[in-house]
């Protein structure tokens, strides 16, 4: 398994009277796209600030063992990017990843470097003001790995993407992690993770109430898959226990049909051929990860 590069632990946060964060903890491996999801009004950008000090709370995150304060060079340690890009409007993309570069102490080649990387050469003098949304979070997406950072903190960079741009970023951070790099990206769209992220950690009222390999939580989630079928009154009851033998549950939904899970339709096709169990009908609706999401948004899951 990947080292943990940053471990975040506790944080706690309120508005006045609101608790916007309740004890949010969970890792970031290198090597891996953390994909940080919740709907709107999570918390889910008070999570990353307060990830990088950003905002006063309690709680504490360690960035290889430290505090970020700890750190003499804190971009050369991890990068973010808020939606799209801080600056002037009327600084040039070039000029503008240069004065951050110059403030980061790297030369101005890395700036060039990136502006290759993520595909703005050709808006290299355009104006900030002049920039789509869409090239926006790239430029801010170079402006975070001015210091070759080792950690890559992200919220919300598919906004504004067509499906073109969504490809090339999730080819993109594939690039980073290949070489060691821990990423960290929210969203609240979670069949966007389902393509972005290798790992996935769900924040529902203030909490990670999930965290896990996106292949486990996908895992579960199709487990959870519900089989509908109708079969003859008679061989109810022998569907029954044939279900249960083989680790299902079965739920009566009127004399001939019933709701099944626990058992793939394929397994359970096989397991009534064999038994001689006479099916008229069987579908099954599977559970994809916004169906574990709002399955578990209320309580806390955990993977054994």
């Amino acid at each position: 398994m990947a080292d943990v590069v940053v471990h975040v632990r506790e944080l706690r946060r309120t508005f006045g009277k609101k608790c916007v964060l309740n004890g949010v903890s969970m890792d970031l491996r290198a090597g891996c796209v953390t994909g940080f999801v919740g709907s709107n009004g999570a918390g889910k950008t008070t999570t990353l600030r307060a990830i990088l000090g950003l905002l006063p709370g309690e709680g504490q995150t360690l960035f290889f063992g430290r505090p970020l304060t700890e750190w003499r060079a804190p971009s050369r340690v991890v990068g973010a990017a808020f939606g799209g890009v801080a600056g002037h409007p009327k600084h040039r993309v070039r000029s503008h990843l240069r004065m951050v570069a110059a403030g980061a102490g790297v030369e101005d080649a890395r700036v060039d470097e990136l502006l290759e990387q993520v595909g703005m050469e050709s808006a290299a003098q355009l104006r900030l003001s002049q920039l789509s949304l869409g090239m926006a979070q790239r430029v801010g997406i170079a402006q975070a790995l001015i210091g070759s950072p080792r950690i890559l903190i992200l919220d919300e960079p598919a906004n504004g993407l067509d499906p073109h741009a969504i490809r090339w970023l999730r080819e993109f951070l594939q690039t980073l992690v290949q070489d060691g790099m821990a990423v960290l990206v929210s969203s609240h769209l979670l069949a966007e993770m389902q393509q972005l992220a290798d790992r996935v950690a769900v924040l529902s009222r203030g909490r990670v109430v999930a965290e896990a390999q996106l292949s486990d939580l996908l895992a579960y989630a199709q487990s959870q898959s519900v089989v509908q079928v109708e079969v003859a009154r008679e061989e109810m009851e022998n569907l029954a226990a044939l279900v249960q033998l083989n680790g299902g549950s079965l739920r009566a939904t009127g004399a001939d049909t019933a709701d099944i899970t626990g058992i793939t339709r394929e397994t359970l096709a096989r397991l009534c051929l064999k038994r001689g169990i006479a099916l008229f009908l069987l579908t099954e609706n599977r559970s994809s990860l916004e169906d574990f999401y709002l399955t578990i948004a209320h309580e806390e899951f955990k993977i054994a």
